[in-house]
């Protein structure tokens, strides 16, 4: 007989299943797409502050670089002494390197140092070539390492001076060629300092190993011989020789005193966006501070002096990066608000699809804190693993050395995802189950709304009144949630107005032929439980959609407004699309102006005289320095239609029909306004180095495009009768003109036919062009040929506004897709229901293609209006803080405009968006809308 009353054995005890590992096997596809989403999630928010930080980084160093060498180093100085060894600049140059190192990033490439000579001598050697008939120009220096850098080709490498004898040196191969010199040649550039001779002696020529190589910028010209033009007029040769180390002195009684030197580069590879402030902070102490005292006192050197260009430099990039930075953080955070409401949506339906087995529990006897923690539980299970994941998949892919705001930005999304559910299920446990309306919960709903428009209202009026530039430690946070908070207001009247207008729109499509869009618009009027919408979690994937929309919509019109901008700014600086300058001296030949006024897209252009040294001379008064721009009035006025500049009708410049003619008649002329009251006296005497003439003002004009940054008073006359009276006004240093002009052809053409070759020079100064010259294809220094499309391009090519560009629509991307999930979230969430209403609407004689169709009724307008509504919220936000935007940083010129609502900017990613979001929609119903109809009314059949 059993003993049902004896303890059983411990192996017979019936434990009940773990939570966790029963829930994750039950529903293994919800635990598996939970895991994916937080993965994706934290990769995002802990990817994106990398991708910031990595763009800010690359393009401060892009910007250095582009400013060149002789701006972003430390150039040192000081007056040399007497019995100075090579060795002792080496060792004082470690030590400065040293010093300057700890507190700034420094590079070994580009650096040198040596002593150089105060003044430069001629050459006046017989045989020696003298281009316009000027004697060759040498100056002398030592220079540390150079016969690592360079070959010998001829010859030897100097060595120490004799007393008596000319100092020995060696020069470029390249500049023998060029001056015709010689190993062996005595140079006698006549009594040096102290009055003996300055001679020197040619022992050897070398070849440098790479002319392009850092070490050789911004030396007067050790590599090779450059021609240089003379500011009176006219071109020489000049070029260095080295001395050996052991001739400093013979080196100083040469050249009457020099000067050591060091150039200490800073590395822009190793420069840090975050740290700005405090690298401007070290260049100014080395410049006037403690870092300077240190320095002299570790090289022993009280005269030590140093100079950089770096301030001007960093100021331009900390203004640079204060610019990008609103752009660079709303994208970010417009796919993080959305990944947000992805994480809460996709938390809410499941919460909201487990509410009848949370009841159960509840009514079997547990704790709310128990199954709460069990939730958790279950969530620390799935997302915990998958974030960490994610956010080491991040941190590998994106290396940065800063791991902060990437750290906190994935462990908020950790968070955020890891409680969404368990506080879901919080809220629906504390809902008392009762039917009818609650006026509580309205009230409370009511209370948050108005709230949420109030702070909005507070952001954009702070953002209004004190501008949007960020402060000097990072992005403004009120300037980033503006726009977020913008759309959630936008989000909240969504939700208010959507019901009302589906109804109104379900009771018109009642009396309609059909009853396919009637019964989607009755639902979607009713809400997701058909009872009218208690709980909405479908107003969560229209929030999301309306913060995707509208952060790329206002991003969008940011990057409109600036390509807009930089077009007109470049215009202004070019005077038209295309423009030719070259020095008064060197008029442009009659042939290279026709050719040029014929080339493939020109549809406007003229030759343009500017006589800077015009006076207008009136009787008792004093006489008025003016710019004088003669053209063609036609086509001039068509160049200032298209710059935006001084617009003006060409009839009024026309000589009218049968007015006097001759030298004493006067021309008509547009003024600036400036001149009009000295104009009103009637006709002014214009007087040009040419001669005078007659002007009477027939009207004014702000601005003229051939005088972009006009400093003084400008007067525009017509072209034929101002030559007529002066005909030197017709010997044109201008070419302008309006269209799409090929800025290659146009150089090609003026190499060959528009460089005037008055002094037999054109070549020589073609070849010096391609040596040292900044623009392309040979045009020699004073001569420039430029295109506004090529200037809006290099705008366009800013280091720092194109990482931000970047980031800003792959972060629009990242916000996309977010949005994406959370209506196909929703779509799936509601299929079951969908499938088993479909199914019984098939009893009643529902055709099979109309089910799809039903779907799409019920699905399509929530998407397009939350789409829709996210255009009109992007416009909002940019009418509301458009005026706080300063273009002129982001453009990289000055841009009086504002910015503007724009309707094409905002239109495409709308547009992209809703085709997107149809897309999706539509496959989803045709690939499990027949499916889940068939197995809806297939149920039981296995029974």
């Amino acid at each position: 007989m059993l003993d049902h009353g004896a303890p059983a054995r411990h192996g017979d005890v019936h434990r009940p299943a773990a939570w966790v590992r029963t829930r994750l096997r039950r529903g293994r596809t919800a635990a598996l797409l939970t895991a994916l989403l937080a993965l994706v999630a934290v990769f995002t928010a802990t990817a994106l502050p990398r991708a910031v930080d990595r763009g800010a980084d690359r393009a401060l160093g892009r910007v250095v670089l582009d400013r060149g060498l002789k701006a972003t180093s430390l150039h040192v100085a000081a007056r040399p002494r007497a019995g100075t060894a090579p060795a002792e600049l080496d060792g004082q140059r470690d030590r400065l390197a040293g010093l300057v190192g700890a507190d700034l990033p420094l590079t070994r490439d580009g650096e040198h140092h040596g002593t150089r000579a105060l003044t430069d001598r001629a050459m006046p050697n017989d045989g020696y070539d003298r281009p316009g008939g000027i004697a060759p120009q040498l100056h002398l220096m030592y220079l540390q390492g150079i016969a690592a850098r360079a070959t010998l080709t001829e010859g030897g490498w100097p060595g120490p001076a004799v007393p008596g004898e000319p100092l020995p040196i060696a020069v470029s191969g390249r500049a023998a060629e060029s001056i015709r010199l010689a190993v062996g040649d005595v140079v006698d550039s006549g009594p040096g300092a102290d009055g003996t001779p300055a001679r020197v002696r040619i022992t050897g020529l070398y070849r440098a190993d790479d002319p392009r190589e850092r070490y050789w910028q911004d030396l007067p010209c050790p590599e090779r011989a450059c021609l240089k033009t003379l500011d009176g007029g006219g071109v020489r040769w000049e070029t260095a020789g080295v001395v050996a180390g052991e001739s400093l002195s013979a080196l100083l009684a040469w050249g009457g005193g020099g000067e050591d030197f060091w150039r200490l580069p800073l590395d822009a590879h190793a420069l840090r966006a975050d740290r700005l402030a405090g690298l401007r902070s070290g260049v100014a102490s080395y410049l006037a501070g403690p870092g300077a005292v240190r320095a002299a006192e570790v090289t022993g050197r009280p005269d030590l002096t140093l100079t950089t260009l770096l301030p001007e430099v960093l100021a331009g990039a900390a203004a640079r990066h204060r610019a990008t930075a609103p752009l660079a953080a709303i994208g970010p955070a417009g796919a993080a608000g959305a990944a947000a409401v992805v994480l809460c949506l996709a938390a809410a339906l499941a919460a909201d699809r487990r509410a009848a087995e949370l009841r159960l529990l509840r009514a079997r006897g547990g704790s709310r804190t128990g199954i709460l923690l069990r939730l958790l539980g279950e969530s620390a299970a799935t997302v915990l693993p998958a974030a960490a994941a994610g956010a080491a998949l991040a941190l590998v892919l994106l290396p940065s050395p800063r791991w902060t705001a990437a750290v906190l930005a994935g462990a908020a999304t950790t968070l955020l995802a890891l409680l969404a559910l368990p506080v879901r299920a919080a809220v629906l446990s504390a809902r008392p189950e009762r039917d009818g309306p609650r006026p509580a919960a309205g009230r409370r709903r009511l209370v948050g709304e108005l709230l949420v428009l109030v702070v909005t209202a507070a952001a954009v009026a702070g953002v209004r009144r004190r501008g949007a530039a960020p402060p000097e430690t990072g992005p403004d946070p009120l300037l980033v949630a503006a726009p977020l908070l913008v759309a959630l207001a936008g989000g909240l009247l969504l939700a208010r107005v959507q019901p009302w207008a589906v109804g109104r729109l379900a009771a018109m499509a009642r009396r309609g032929p059909g009853l396919i869009g009637f019964l989607g618009l009755a639902r979607t009027a009713r809400g997701p439980d058909g009872s009218g919408g208690r709980h909405r979690p479908a107003v969560l994937p229209a929030l999301a959609l309306l913060i995707a929309v509208t952060t790329a919509g206002f991003g969008a019109t940011v990057l409109g407004a600036v390509d807009g901008a930089r077009l007109r700014a470049a215009r202004t600086a070019v005077g038209g699309d295309a423009a030719v300058l070259v020095p008064p001296d060197a008029p442009l030949p009659g042939a290279f102006l026709a050719a040029a006024g014929a080339l493939p897209g020109v549809h406007a252009a003229t030759a343009v005289r500017t006589e800077r040294q015009t006076y207008v001379l009136g009787a008792g008064r004093l006489a008025v320095q003016v710019t004088a721009v003669v053209a063609e009035p036609g086509a001039y006025a068509a160049i200032a239609r298209t710059v935006g500049a001084g617009t003006f009708d060409p009839g009024l410049l026309a000589v009218p029909a049968g007015a006097p003619a001759g030298a004493g008649a006067p021309v008509p002329a547009l003024i600036s306004p400036g001149l009009a009251e000295r104009f009103t006296a009637g006709p002014q005497r214009l007087r040009t180095p040419g001669g005078e003439l007659l002007a009477t003002a027939v009207g004014t004009v702000a601005a003229t495009p051939a005088l972009p940054e006009a400093i003084r008073e400008f007067v525009v006359l017509p072209a034929g009768p101002a030559a007529a009276r002066v005909p030197d006004l017709a010997r044109a240093d201008n070419w302008l003109a309006a269209g799409d002009v090929d800025g290659d052809r146009l150089r090609d053409l003026f190499v060959h036919s528009g460089l005037a070759d008055a002094t037999g020079l054109a070549e020589l100064l073609r070849e010096e062009a391609r040596e040292v010259s900044k623009e392309p294809d040979g045009i020699p220094d004073g001569y420039r040929v430029r295109t506004s499309r090529e200037l809006d391009a290099r705008l366009a090519a800013d280091p720092l506004q194109r990482s931000t560009v970047r980031l800003f629509w792959s972060a629009a991307a990242a916000g996309a897709g977010f949005a994406l999930l959370a209506v196909l979230l929703t779509v799936l969430r509601a299929a079951p229901d969908r499938a088993a209403l479909l199914a019984r609407l098939r009893t009643m004689g529902l055709r099979p293609r109309q089910g799809p169709a039903l779907i799409l009724a019920e699905t399509v307008p929530q998407a397009l209006a939350a789409v829709a509504c996210g255009g009109v919220v992007a416009v909002a936000v940019v009418a509301l803080l458009g005026p706080a935007f300063d273009l002129s940083l982001l453009v990289g010129a000055a841009v009086d405009a504002p910015l503007a609502p724009l309707v094409l900017p905002v239109l495409l990613p709308t547009a992209a968006l809703a085709l997107l979001v149809c897309a999706a929609v539509v496959l989803e119903a045709l690939v499990s809308g027949r499916r889940a109809i068939t197995t809806e009314l297939r149920a039981g059949d296995e029974g």
